[in-house]
């Protein structure tokens, strides 16, 4: 059995699966420390397998119609969840309001439940009270700590003695999560210390140890936050590199993300993830994407760092040939190196970083 932190969990994500509102649970799906992922709920997508509808790999995790048929399934086989995790990511992270029967039937099931949204399930008197009969329990992700809790910006992050990666983006959705995680693993592989600091609700359900979630923290502390995130990894780790996930892009118009990144996690280099297909800002028709040389140039001039490599997300490509094309045309017009290395791995990448380790 797969040693995690919270056990067996059934992750929820109705109408979402492989669309970019589905992001958690693709995360989930690929990877996580802190859940077993037995199961997917979505009826687009029901009897079919998680990791095939994904990426083109089966992985063995089912996907049902709903939680009366997970749960009858997965007790036959005797993985029967202890969570039911949300594994939505819709714009403005709100609760599609469907979703609050099937986490009703999780608590009535005596199953913890774990949402990342911006609805706080434990501000509903009627799920708190039905957690509580049943023993169970609820955990929003996204609820600010209180302000005792929060750490404020003391330029300690300069004390931090090793290579530092940001991984921005052009865009939002756009599998910037995903890249920090295969850098990580991809570094550990080669045998050196690496260490995730996750700054979303996902990177977190994945078990990230260093983490804090930007996009709901208290904006005075945010910038203290990722310090001390990066800070405390160094110390109780000694890592030989830390890895920063991005949020947003600097140029999306709702999710302006990258510059307290910059600011205070101070990275050494900044990689830069992008879909060469995409033409508009995601879920913003209309709000053309700014092209991949400006944003290099706003990241560099912002930071006085530089991009020392794209990543890319290969949405709407039908070929390795067509990605490795794309590849080679950014390469072409950056002069920058390019992979996708959800599609082939990021031993090549890995290999021109440890270049620059300190």
């Amino acid at each position: 059995m797969k040693k995690t932190i919270d056990g067996k969990a059934l992750v929820y994500c109705e109408g979402a699966f492989n669309t970019p509102n589905g992001k958690t649970a693709h995360g989930l799906v690929r990877f996580t420390e802190r859940y077993e992922v037995v199961g997917v709920l979505d009826t687009t997508y029901a009897g079919q397998d998680a990791g095939q509808v994904l990426d083109g790999k089966a992985n063995g995790i089912p996907i049902f119609a709903n939680i009366e048929d997970a749960s009858k399934a997965l007790s036959k086989a005797g993985n029967t969840p202890r969570t039911l995790v949300i594994g939505l990511a819709p714009d403005g992270g709100r609760l599609p309001s469907e979703a609050k029967g099937t986490i009703k039937k999780a608590l009535q099931k005596g199953w913890n439940v774990d949402s990342g949204l911006h609805d706080f399930l434990t501000n509903d008197p009627e799920l708190v009270k039905l957690g509580q009969e049943k023993g169970c329990r609820i955990r929003d992700v996204r609820k600010t700590p209180d302000r005792d809790k929060l750490h404020f910006f003391t330029g300690d992050i300069e004390k931090v003695d090793c290579l530092k990666l940001a991984i921005l983006g052009t865009d939002s959705a756009l599998g910037k999560r995903t890249t920090a995680w295969i850098i990580v693993h991809a570094f550990r592989k080669a045998g050196l210390k690496a260490e995730m600091i996750g700054t979303g609700q996902t990177a977190w359900m994945q078990g990230a140890k260093y983490s804090m979630v930007m996009d709901s923290c208290i904006n005075d502390f945010v910038s203290g936050e990722i310090e001390h995130a990066v800070v405390s990894a160094y110390e109780n780790e000694d890592p030989d590199v830390i890895v920063i996930e991005g949020q947003g892009s600097l140029m999306n118009p709702a999710y302006p993300g990258g510059f307290e990144i910059l600011a205070a996690g101070r990275p050494d280099f900044v990689i830069m993830q992008h879909a060469p297909k995409r033409v508009e800002y995601d879920g913003f028709p209309g709000y053309k994407l700014h092209s991949l040389k400006e944003q290099i140039n706003a990241v560099e001039v912002i930071s006085g760092k530089k991009v020392i490599a794209i990543t890319v997300n290969h949405e709407l490509m039908e070929s390795d040939k067509e990605i490795l094309e794309a590849c080679k045309n950014i390469t072409l017009e950056t002069k920058l190196p390019a992979f996708d290395v959800l599609r082939f791995g990021a031993d090549q990448l890995v290999s021109i970083l440890k270049e620059q380790l300190k």
